[in-house]
């Protein structure tokens, strides 16, 4: 791989393609050259890098020519039509979509946890589920030191994770509300403004949803776990940035909550924050817009005879997808 590559962001206008050109500067990624790529409705705009405005084009078979690391970030139907495109035209993509994430022949790489995945990709290499991400920061370090046989959770997903149209309707329902005007909704089933919805993404026949069987999945092949069990209730709240969840760990050893304070705290890319006395505690107003995700209000759980409870919050946009994408590509340099 060229130490300074050519590199492509596809879907450079939404939330995330936002953030990955973000982290690409905050980060300062040896890039040659940035393209933009977006659809044709925001062909001839400009955005900001490096103290440039640069064009976005619109995005095409023939826009790979070239590119050397393509991010992708524009939904699974363009990841699905365009990724092996860029891949036969000599460009590794990093998909952030769903598309490409349970194949196979495609590495899913969180860096910290087997950024050596990378070395067998075949042209794509996917980005996790955001709450896999956030999760598996915390549950991946309990897994190496004690060992993890199954985990029941909950997850508490920020209305970002939908989009900017959700983000739109929680702002304009608070309004509604607090004015007492009728509420009105178009992205979810039912009003998210001081409510809870138990429900992300659509259900499945067993009765959970496709984004709560993402979390054993995903963790499965992250991991390389392929007996891991997770029973999840994924939850969407009314916050606007970074998703949480509760995890209760059932360990193969015993470990003393000293014990997984100590393994957290030597984890990268994770920040203990755990001081009940002080009424310390992750919170996802202000893990929004960090790197790290945030763990804290460990405890060991008196429901199982070997277990641990902790709650974990990181900024979706960044952990979940943007900041891991870049963080691949920085792999892609060393490997």
């Amino acid at each position: 791989m060229n130490n300074t590559p050519h590199l492509a962001v596809v879907g450079a206008t939404g939330a995330v393609g936002l953030e990955m050109i973000k982290t690409l500067e905050k980060r300062q990624y040896p890039v040659k050259k940035l393209t933009l790529l977006a659809s044709s409705r925001s062909a001839g705009k400009t955005l900001r890098f490096r103290g440039e405005e640069l064009p976005i084009q619109a995005l095409t078979e023939s826009s790979f020519a070239g590119i050397d690391i393509a991010l992708f970030s524009a939904g699974g139907g363009t990841s699905k039509q365009y990724a092996p495109i860029a891949a036969e035209a000599g460009c590794v993509v990093i998909d952030n979509s769903s598309a490409f994430r349970m194949d196979e022949t495609v590495p899913l790489v969180i860096p910290e946890i087997n950024a050596m995945d990378v070395t067998w990709h075949q042209g794509i290499i996917a980005n996790p589920n955001c709450t896999t991400a956030v999760t598996l920061m915390a549950l991946f370090p309990l897994h190496r030191a004690f060992g993890v046989n199954r985990i029941f959770a909950s997850t508490y997903q920020a209305v970002s994770g939908t989009g900017a149209q959700a983000i739109e309707e929680l702002e304009r329902q608070v309004h509604e509300v607090v004015e007492g005007r009728p509420v009105t909704k178009s992205v979810y089933p039912h009003q998210i403004a001081f409510n809870l919805l138990p429900q992300a993404d659509s259900f499945l026949d067993s009765g959970y949803t496709k984004e709560e069987m993402k979390l054993q999945n995903e963790g499965r092949k992250i991991m390389h776990h392929p007996t891991f069990r997770a029973s999840v209730t994924s939850v969407r709240v009314p916050v606007y940035r970074a998703h949480s969840a509760a995890i209760s760990a059932d360990l193969e050893k015993p470990a003393s909550v000293e014990e997984a304070r100590e393994v957290f705290n030597q984890s990268t890319g994770l920040d203990l924050v755990d001081d009940p006395e002080k009424q310390e505690y992750p919170m996802p107003l202000y893990a929004a817009e960090k790197d790290n995700c945030q763990v804290g209000r460990i405890r060991r759980d008196c429901a199982l005879d070997n277990g641990l409870c902790f709650w974990v919050s990181g900024d979706q946009l960044l952990k979940g997808a943007a900041l891991n994408a870049v963080q691949i590509a920085e792999c892609l340099l060393e490997s």
